[in-house]
């Protein structure tokens, strides 16, 4: 090779092997990227975090550390001796929620091992506090704008994400949805936790300018996910989507926004699903398809009609 040769091979090489740059949704802020499909399309600009953050409203500061910690330092953590787990164990050595399936009938909440406890890391009552652990990717769908889906293969029971955002008061929440129209998406979720003495715990969070990935889940009304109430350091729960089922790689990921998938209902939650409003049509395309998104008219004041006498 001739020298002149030799001296531009390097300049070669570099053009041809430059590595083009991906987009990460996630911004860094996960264990592995999120990658967008397809390429060149970004989704709208909004606020990443990984974490509930506090939002107008709010009484409690979901990063406050409430809960106190075990003191399992030299035996592991097991229902009987740890503190956390008094409602008994939560996932399996693979790191498997234990209660999934029809057998669950309701979703019991979990408490996982906090930064108080001493505990190791490695623990295995520690699943959702290490976060993202497989390859997702938001898409582009057809009808239901942006999604979320896997690239590998994730077995039932695993933890996927959680669906993280504002962490807002009741009023706050009343305004927001009155302030949108039929055309606006809605990402506000309301948990509605049913304690022993007849007690019901609310949680509203809304990733749609602060958010993390959960906020391109679509719903389905025969979903892939589980989303159950999961407290590790704040009494305010993080919602943990656990996979349902073994789901495929390239597969959308989905939950029910009812939250009626794996849950009772009872009447005080049929009576928030009312049949009688306008509502948005499903596109989830499965075959028990209720036709619309579920709707909770508990959160939506209707406006006073005119006097047209």
């Amino acid at each position: 090779m001739s020298r002149k040769a030799a001296e531009r091979w390097p300049c070669e090489m570099a053009a041809t092997e430059a590595p083009t740059e991906r987009l990460d949704v996630a911004r860094g802020m996960e264990n592995v990227p999120v990658s967008a499909w397809p390429p060149g399309a970004e989704p709208e600009p909004f606020q990443y975090t990984p974490d509930h953050v506090a939002g107008p409203g709010t009484d409690v500061d979901p990063t406050q550390i409430t809960f106190p910690g075990c003191i399992c330092l030299k035996t592991p953590c097991l229902p009987g001796t740890c503190s956390c787990l008094r409602h008994g164990e939560n996932y399996d050595d693979e790191s498997c929620l234990i209660d999934i399936g029809s057998e669950g009938k309701c979703a019991k909440p979990i408490f996982e091992c906090n930064i108080l406890c001493q505990c190791s890391d490695h623990c295995r009552n520690r699943v959702v506090q290490q976060g993202l652990q497989f390859q997702l990717q938001v898409f582009k769908t057809d009808k239901k704008g942006w999604g979320l889906r896997t690239l590998e293969l994730i077995p039932k029971g695993r933890f996927v994400c959680e669906y993280a955002g504002e962490v807002l008061g009741y009023s706050e929440v009343r305004r927001r949805i009155q302030l949108q129209t039929i055309h606006d998406p809605n990402y506000i979720i309301a948990i509605r936790e049913h304690v022993h003495n007849g007690q019901v715990i609310e949680t509203f969070v809304d990733p749609a300018h602060i958010g993390n990935i959960g906020r391109f889940l679509n719903h389905s009304c025969e979903p892939n996910l589980l989303m159950i109430p999961v407290r590790i350091d704040s009494m305010v729960p993080k919602l943990a989507l656990f996979a349902a089922k073994d789901i495929l790689p390239k597969e959308e990921l989905s939950y029910d926004y009812s939250g009626r998938f794996l849950n009772l209902m009872d009447s005080e939650d049929k009576e928030r699903l009312d049949p009688g409003k306008i509502r948005k049509p499903c596109y989830c395309g499965a075959k028990s398809c209720a036709a619309f998104l579920p709707y909770d008219s508990s959160l939506f004041c209707p406006l006073e009609k005119p006097n047209i006498s």
